[in-house]
């Protein structure tokens, strides 16, 4: 019962952002239009979430950084998980040297923490959203690789394989028909809990002038612009910072739900 409630509450909010974040350009909204005569105005009845200090409307702009915290979280998770997963399952597959190699690049790269790689990476190549993308794929693939190939060694010697081997069927078969379909349970689990943590690296990004440039909208450049005003105009940093916590705590909710659910050994329990 209570994964199932974690589950519904979750997946609701975050039905709820995407929702916002695809149907933000239906709403007529205008992320970057100034209104010099509400300069850093609190919220009101004329704006939901007050103005900034340019006098731009906060709920707009908080709109339109979901859809870039949208866009940058499932296009990294979702490239970084095709690519990881297809290097680790042919490298737990083929073994030998290759896999050698594939596990030393692994290793290399767990043992230089992922930001500090992304931010040297974002630095290097310039701020953007497009760079910003490239430089958390190249940090998340990794964990993705080690999973697969964790995943493929431990089933490559299961009977199905074997017979499959005596078939006849080509390695390229075995492997996208028999292994990495056995692997997606906890590939999911793993993507999951990857969106919430791509969520804030790309607001850290941003944070530091690394990320989204002005006058685009990203929450991470919402909450570096609002910060010299925390005092005067708390909403200018309270606003994204929430729609940060709420994102990512039900990320982490719908991780910890498909987690238990797909856990033989817990629904067992």
């Amino acid at each position: 019962m209570r994964t199932d409630w974690t589950l519904g509450v979750a997946a609701l909010f975050l039905v709820f952002w995407v929702l916002l974040a695809i149907c933000a350009p239906l709403l007529g909204l205008n992320p970057d239009r100034v209104d010099l005569t509400a300069i850093l105005a609190p919220p009101g009845t004329f704006s939901l979430l007050g103005n900034d200090d340019l006098g731009r409307p906060v709920l707009d702009r908080l709109l339109s950084g979901a859809r870039t915290s949208l866009l940058v979280g499932f296009g990294v998770v979702a490239v970084s998980a095709s690519f990881g997963t297809l290097v680790g399952a042919c490298s737990g597959f083929v073994g030998g040297w290759l896999d050698l190699v594939v596990a030393r690049i692994l290793d290399l790269f767990m043992a230089f923490p992922g930001i500090l790689l992304a931010i040297a990476l974002a630095g290097v190549m310039g701020p953007g959203i497009d760079n910003v993308i490239f430089a958390l794929v190249v940090v998340g693939w990794v964990g993705y690789a080690r999973l697969a190939r964790a995943q493929v060694l431990a089933l490559v010697h299961r009977d199905h394989v074997t017979a499959a081997r005596a078939l006849g069927r080509s390695g390229w078969a075995i492997l996208l028909r028999h292994l990495i379909p056995l692997t997606i349970a906890p590939l999911m689990v793993e993507a999951t809990f990857a969106i919430s943590g791509v969520v804030i690296a790309e607001a850290g990004l941003s944070f530091l002038g690394l990320g989204v440039q002005p006058p685009d909208a990203s929450w991470g450049n919402m909450v570096r612009d609002g910060v010299s005003y925390l005092l005067v105009a708390p909403h200018l940093v309270v606003a994204p910072g929430l729609a940060i916590l709420f994102v990512v705590l039900s990320v982490n909710l719908l991780g910890d739900a498909l987690r238990d659910r797909l856990d033989v050994r817990s629904r067992h329990a």
